[in-house]
């Protein structure tokens, strides 16, 4: 499956970097690049990339209101690459629907792969950014009712998608709770997510 990105960078070398970037890999075609938050709207709406590399600074609608426009439309996902990693950043990428959130010093190969992570609906999130997740709930790392539901289909093996339509609410919803439970039982991914919460009684083992 081919990947079609869009990049929105307010820094033309920036745009450029990541685009030379991203077309080496065979499987990710760049659809287009924009500076500003309004052209990131305008273009999703008209190209429907699978995936939009978003930062955060941007002239005129920042990267969290052109994040929930975009993800509103349950077509795109948005990973956020940003420089910035202070709690209220990642907070309000998180509401406002972004799947994941790396920093722009992420290896050339973690960038790609996180990218196809993205495509798939799944969450990513930098080591440092997850860190901070984990340091923000710690001492409260309870799951709310709608986080256990959540997780217990995450165990049953159903996708963000069919999550959504089992629960009555929206994919970027779901990818919210998600990123959330990560934070929350420390890890990075579904598969630890699932073992993590078993370890500590939250799930019941499997049957065998």
């Amino acid at each position: 499956m081919t990947v079609r990105v869009l990049i929105v960078d307010d820094h033309p070398v920036v745009r450029e970097g990541l685009r030379a970037v991203l077309s080496a890999e065979p499987d990710i075609t760049v659809l287009g690049e924009c500076g500003r938050g309004e052209d990131a709207v305008a273009a999703a709406t008209e190209l429907a990339p699978d995936v939009v590399l978003m930062d955060l600074r941007l002239p005129g609608l920042d990267g969290v209101a052109a994040t929930r426009q975009i993800t509103a439309t349950g077509r795109t996902a948005v990973l956020v690459l940003t420089t910035y990693d202070t709690d209220g950043d990642i907070a309000r990428a998180i509401a406002a629907g972004a799947v994941g959130y790396l920093l722009k010093d992420a290896p050339r190969h973690d960038l790609a792969a996180a990218v196809r992570a993205t495509a798939r609906g799944e969450t990513v999130l930098a080591a440092p950014v997850a860190a901070k997740l984990v340091s923000q709930v710690r001492g409260g790392s309870s799951l709310s009712a709608r986080e256990s539901d959540v997780l217990g289909r995450i165990a049953r093996g159903l996708s963000n998608p069919e999550i959504g339509r089992e629960l009555y609410i929206s994919e970027a919803t779901v990818k919210s709770h998600v990123m959330r439970i990560f934070g929350k039982l420390g890890v990075r991914d579904r598969t630890a997510a699932v073992t993590a919460a078993i370890a500590r009684g939250i799930l019941p083992p499997p049957e065998c």
